[in-house]
């Protein structure tokens, strides 16, 4: 591959929310039971779906307000490089409940990079901080969260330092009770990162 092809196609993933990628969009063919399960779903069965085809699906009058949570500071947005989701969600219950969760963070910086690639111990901390400041951004700390599930790329390697790190961690803030927490082996978005945390805080909102 020449390095301007993979510099063209390094562009086209470089795409918006409502455009997740070059490919998609130019996207014109598809199986007859792609065409199916598209129509079936409100959505053109010979070309690509127009941005917010499907909003007017939406339910009307609900009691959940809901948005995204960011840390542009330490860790960028993952539609920057084509990946549809949020960093993490708010949404605010009636009677003053919040609940944040926070999708599988790993050791990302603010220019969406993998840092400390091979040092398992700093990918840890490095994703640590970043949850830090995605619950910091929205009023809340690791006491507010109740629930973890954590990704190791070789659980049987790393398991002992993943646990060693997270224990003086949690042990450091005061956490009494821990989190629940749940621990699997998987292979996590890039070869390079070693480590993934999500996570779920429950907060309460003043005056509600």
């Amino acid at each position: 591959m020449t390095i301007k092809r993979a510099s063209t196609i390094l562009h086209r993933r470089r795409v918006n929310r409502k455009n997740l990628s070059h490919e998609h969009l130019q996207r014109s063919s598809y199986s007859e039971a792609e065409r199916a399960e598209r129509i079936a779903l409100g959505l053109p069965g010979e070309r690509p779906a127009p941005a917010a085809i499907l909003s007017g699906t939406r339910a009307n009058g609900s009691l959940i307000k809901k948005r995204a949570i960011c840390a542009p500071e330490v860790l960028n947005e993952a539609s920057a490089y084509g990946s549809a989701f949020s960093r993490g969600l708010r949404l605010d219950f009636p009677h003053g409940i919040t609940l944040l969760i926070i999708s599988g963070t790993a050791s990302v910086g603010a220019k969406g990079e993998t840092l400390y690639p091979g040092d398992f111990r700093a990918q840890c901390w490095r994703t640590f901080r970043n949850i830090t400041r995605l619950l910091a951004n929205e009023g809340a700390s690791w006491h507010d969260v109740i629930r973890t599930t954590c990704y190791l790329r070789d659980i049987e390697r790393d398991y002992a330092e993943f646990n060693d790190v997270r224990t003086e961690f949690y042990n450091a803030l005061g956490l009494d009770p821990y989190p629940a927490s749940t621990g699997i082996q998987a292979r996590i978005c890039r070869d390079d990162l070693l480590v993934e945390i999500e996570a779920q805080a429950v907060i309460c909102r003043e005056g509600s």
